[in-house]
């Protein structure tokens, strides 16, 4: 629904690896990273959405995330829906949903 709006939108993986040395590899991002991040078809304005079902909570760690994100004044929230995420990309909204 991002792309279809024409946004630029990625999706964030992470994950352990074992090498063929059998040593666990750490991929992706730290810890509290959103699912998603893109900028905006209108400004190139950088968004990131928290994917989370009609029941999910966010981890401390996201917690912690959207802190970092809010005092920097970062368009950013929880999605739990394409709604949701295309409202906090198109309305520039700061930590939509993780006040509730």
């Amino acid at each position: 629904a991002v792309e279809r709006d024409g946004h630029v939108v990625f999706r964030i993986n992470t994950g352990k690896v074992l090498t063929k040395d059998d040593r666990w590899f750490m991929t992706g991002v730290p810890n509290g990273h959103p699912d998603l991040y893109g900028f905006r078809k209108t400004d190139n304005q950088v968004f990131y959405i928290e994917v989370k079902t009609a029941t999910g909570r966010p981890r401390k760690d996201q917690i912690f995330f959207h802190q970092a994100l809010s005092n920097r004044g970062v368009i950013h929230g929880i999605a739990r829906s394409s709604e949701d995420a295309l409202k906090i990309i198109n309305e520039g909204l700061v930590g939509y949903g993780f006040d509730e």
